[in-house]
């Protein structure tokens, strides 16, 4: 298999020298620096995502319900988020279902 990279730049090879061209590929390798931090729902949801693939969404949503139903408000909090890291809509369908079920 072949690796490939992209420069930041297309034009940068024609303006630098090769030391400053590694300086560049460097920097470009990280390009979210001082934006670095720890969210472990995001962690969490691509965990989940890894398993289940197209249907992490929705499968996050039935733990969801299933947590909800069974009166655990942490567990159904966590795979709300979840799904609404996955899939914005199914989790507000699921947050608007659960509210009209505890409404009644």
């Amino acid at each position: 298999m072949t690796i490939r990279h992209a420069l930041a730049s297309p034009v940068a090879p024609l303006f630098f020298s090769p030391m400053q061209q590694r300086r560049v590929v460097q920097r470009a390798a990280n390009d979210n620096l001082g934006r670095q931090r720890h969210d472990p729902v995001l962690r969490d949801a691509l965990k989940h995502f890894a398993r289940h693939g197209m249907a992490a969404a929705q499968v996050a949503r039935q733990h969801a319900e299933q947590a909800f139903f069974a009166d655990d408000g942490q567990a159904y909090r966590h795979w709300l988020a979840i799904c609404r890291t996955l899939d914005r809509r199914l989790a507000a369908s699921c947050e608007r279902a659960t509210s009209s079920v505890a409404r009644l």
